[in-house]
């Protein structure tokens, strides 16, 4: 009998998560904010049918563990080196930025300076969960303005880590924050340090070891081992279990495995943070959310203009078009996960107390459940006032430095941007153009330097000085066009390479009677096909297209998983 009320707490907290999900669904709702209601509605406030327990208690903290190691998990070294600018530029300025605004107003609410910065740093966080989802929905997360929000987000969980520190350093009464800061930070510093000498030299060799069984199931019991073995030892050396999940991750994330563990792992992950979402709903008071609904709305309204406010500064100081900045600025204004487990805190509940918590809660709650809707209404501004500066961005363009790109890319479409991506990430500088103003208007919303022109325009051929140019990239299929410009081409310009992504065979020969290089698309996502050729033409080895390759067919992977969940 004490076996069936132990599994009790269990069994309810998985009938609601699943009725959570299914529910929010169709409202287009952030799965989170169903289990926080769900919490709510089950929680000692309310109908009183889960109440604490030591269960309960585990499986919320194994959902933090969990969501750690994920996060581990896309923290790679050569990520943070390929995306070095916004990590370590774009991403500290917003985060002090940010931290300094909160905090103030949280000192003229009467908190100390210490617990006003850890709610400073707290509330700069954004939901890396639900900006990557909205991202991932309007197929925007490869785009330049996806990956500066992606760097940025990966920044402010390296923060995140730091602040669980902090926040523990400071449930101790006679340290200083001064101390408390040094302290967490040579802590970090030294568990960071562990974590890639054990990946590197222990790790790597042990999974391709079991990698010789051929067994998936052994690779996801060596994952949970590792998980639950980095957790432990943080927790008993004073650090936060999170902070081992985390270095687990990390570790991993330094080895071949690391995309089969993700794709293993992952189920557990999104089981177990539901379950710490909806314990982290059963602590709110409805009652409360009733009364102070007024407090409520003004929090969320302060929330997400503060953050619109200072990203959008933060990134104009950084150099960001005009566009990206508004953008990335209604992007990443809302709360983050974090802040239900700082704040949730026994110090940090305390020193809170339980009304203000509730309302802080309940207004991150609210922030990510806006955020499709606030992000598109950034998305469209942006494009307004790309709309207005399209001539000054062709002018610009048209005025270019005396050694042009080597790659023109004619239509900025999905297979255009795909092969833009493929090029910036190899340090490879291109032109784009497009014809279609709705096409191109997108374009430079999501980042990408478009110029507006038809490339069948011979005149706009001499502007562009395609006579400096070794190869032109053609994702738009207009035969006629083609046809009618080759002899131009062949006169003018006979050094040039013309590639052009194409649908099946017959195509492919009639484009190359023209002297083009055709290219079937057949990748999933559309454009890698095209984009591999493109590169090894212009020297990178097969290696490096591979690893480019695989990363992105993972991103899309991650997004697909990400829509179906």
């Amino acid at each position: 009998m004490e076996q069936v009320h132990a599994l009790e707490p269990a069994i309810v907290l998985l009938l609601v998560g699943i009725l959570a999900v299914v529910l929010t669904r169709p409202l287009r709702l952030s799965p989170i904010v169903g289990y926080l209601i769900a919490g709510m509605l089950i929680g000692p406030h309310g109908l009183a049918l889960v109440a604490e327990s030591e269960t309960t208690h585990l499986l919320a903290e194994l959902g933090v563990v969990f969501l750690l190691f994920d996060i581990g998990l896309h923290f790679s070294l050569r990520h943070i080196w390929d995306a070095r600018r916004d990590i370590l530029g774009f991403g500290p300025l917003q985060m002090v930025a940010c931290t300094a605004a909160f905090g103030v107003i949280a000192m003229l609410a009467g908190f100390d300076l210490s617990l006003a910065i850890v709610i400073g740093a707290t509330l700069a966080l954004s939901s890396t969960a639900v900006v990557v989802q909205t991202l991932a929905g309007k197929g925007r997360n490869s785009c330049p303005i996806g990956l500066t929000a992606t760097a940025i987000l990966i920044f402010q969980d390296i923060c995140a880590i730091f602040l669980l520190i902090l926040a523990t350093s400071l449930e101790s009464a006679d340290v200083s924050l001064g101390s408390a800061v040094g302290l967490a930070a040579l802590k970090a510093a030294a568990a960071f340090a562990a974590a890639i000498l054990i990946g590197r030299y222990l790790i790597g060799p042990l999974f391709r070891l079991i990698s010789a069984t051929r067994n998936e199931e052994v690779f996801t019991a060596m994952a949970l081992l590792i998980v639950l073995l980095t957790a432990a030892a943080t927790g008993l050396l004073g650090l936060s279990l999170t902070l081992g999940a985390f270095l687990a991750g990390m570790i991993i994330s330094e080895t071949p495995y690391r995309h089969v563990i993700q794709t293993e792992v992952k189920p557990f992950r999104g089981l177990l943070l539901g379950f710490f979402f909806i314990t982290i709903g059963a602590t709110l008071d409805i009652n409360v959310l009733l009364r102070d609904w007024g407090l409520i709305l003004a929090a969320v309204v302060l929330l997400l203009s503060v953050k619109t406010a200072v990203i959008f500064a933060a990134a104009l100081a950084v150099r960001t078009p005009l566009p990206s900045a508004v953008g990335l600025g209604f992007l990443l204004s809302q709360g983050s996960e974090f802040v239900f487990v700082i704040f949730g805190m026994p110090a940090l509940r305390e020193a809170l107390g339980p009304d203000l918590s509730a309302v802080l809660i309940a207004a991150v709650a609210a922030s990510m459940a806006l955020t499709p809707s606030v992000a598109a209404i950034g998305h469209r501004l942006a494009m307004r006032l790309s709309d207005r500066e399209y001539a000054a961005q062709q002018a610009e363009a048209a005025a270019e430095a005396s050694q042009p790109a080597p790659v023109v890319i004619v239509g900025m479409g999905e297979i255009g941007r795909r092969v833009a991506d493929g090029l910036e990430a190899h340090g490879i500088g291109y032109t784009a153009l497009d014809m279609d103003h709705d096409r191109f208007i997108s374009a430079n919303t999501d980042g990408y330097a478009v110029s507006f022109g038809d490339a069948g325009d011979p005149r706009l051929m001499a502007t562009i000085e395609l006579e400096q140019r070794p190869t032109v990239v053609v994702t738009i299929n207009r035969y006629e066009v083609s046809k009618a410009v080759t002899p131009v081409i062949r006169e003018r310009y006979p050094h040039l390479t013309r590639f052009i992504a194409v649908d099946d065979d017959d195509e492919k020969r009639k484009f190359e009677d023209l002297g083009m290089r055709a290219v079937i698309t057949r990748s999933v996502p559309a454009g890698l096909d095209l984009a591999a050729v493109v590169l090894r033409h212009h020297g990178l080895s097969d290696d490096k297209i591979a690893d480019w390759m695989r990363d992105v067919q993972m991103q899309s992977l991650t997004v697909i998983s990400n829509q179906a969940a």
